[in-house]
């Protein structure tokens, strides 16, 4: 659905984008991480067809971006992280106008307009002005404009900034429906908790270079990562849980230890149970879940690059 090869951008005397290349396939959820200054956002403006690079291709849904920019805005929507609202419109007319500069056809507006307002809880705020609303019904508001033409991808910079709690969770379940409806979203953020509830992928960029695109993976049913604590000293750790079947890559750091169990819940129970039928003080035990905050430390140290 997107592709790059060779994407390079620069600022006077700053190169932004060095010869970045990937491909997300169609209803991918993307997590684009990295530092400040670390290319984020030129790289979006690029794939939305609002920055031309100065070398490499881009394509989204098989439209080049550079020879195609508005074809391009047809199919992608694009929320910044400072975004506009005209604040003199109703939030039922920058709907509609978003709609509309994206080539929707005017019979078509106002059911898009409902269906967006539904889907980011403004219904009732459309005939308010945009500049009466808060800091975040501003931000749902933008993010409605985002996707009020239906479009195929979908490009976020820091979307939920502004945003309550609630809200954020909400925000959260609407891009892993939108992306089991089939968008495909690409999403800059540097709340990585919060992506890691609803990506499937993740890309870091650092100093204006791709270092690490892959798949973050649910954990396998049949093999887990386990973390056991000790409540005091006393047993030789790494021993017993060396002899179990099932267990291996044991990692003990004083009273606790990390280690890779092949088996279900079921024989994960029966481990526990020999654990402490060999008298072992079990403090704590249970799944150590890999998420997307683990995955960047562990990627960037690999790169050789400092946290």
């Amino acid at each position: 659905m997107i592709e790059a090869r060779g994407v390079t951008f620069e600022y006077p005397g700053v190169r932004a984008l060095d010869d970045v290349s990937f491909a997300l396939p169609s209803r991918s959820v993307t997590a684009l991480v990295g530092p400040n200054g670390a290319g984020k956002t030129t790289l979006l403006r690029c794939i939305a067809a609002l920055d031309e690079p100065l070398a490499g291709t881009i394509t989204v849904d098989g439209v080049d971006v550079r020879r195609n920019p508005r074809l391009c805005h047809e199919r992608v929507g694009y929320l910044s992280d400072f975004f506009g609202l005209y604040d003199a419109l109703p939030a039922r007319r920058c709907l509609e106008y978003a709609a509309a500069a994206h080539r929707l056809p005017a019979p078509e507006l106002p059911a898009a307009v409902a269906r967006a307002a539904q889907r980011l809880d403004i219904a009732e705020l459309l005939e308010q002005r945009a500049g009466e609303l808060s800091r975040g019904q501003r931000q749902r508001l933008a993010i409605a404009q985002a996707i009020v033409h239906e479009p195929r991808v979908l490009l976020l910079d820091e979307p939920a900034s502004g945003l309550d709690p609630d809200a954020r969770l909400a925000l959260s379940e609407l891009f892993r429906q939108l992306g089991e409806q089939g968008m495909t979203l690409l999403v800059s953020s540097h709340i990585l908790a919060e992506l890691d509830e609803y990506c499937s992928e993740i890309m870091i960029l650092r100093r204006g270079r791709l270092i690490e695109h892959g798949t973050v993976e649910p954990p396998a049913p049949s093999r887990r990562d386990l973390r056991l604590l000790l409540s005091h000293a006393g047993a030789d750790l790494a021993r017993a849980l060396a002899e179990r079947p099932g267990v291996s890559d044991v990692r003990v750091d004083g009273l606790e230890a990390e280690f890779r169990f092949a088996g279900d819940v079921a024989a994960q129970a029966e481990l526990l149970r020999a654990l402490l039928a060999d008298g072992l003080p079990v403090a704590a035990f249970g799944e150590e879940r890999t998420n997307l905050q683990d995955v960047y430390r562990e990627r960037v140290r690999s790169a050789g690059g400092a946290l």
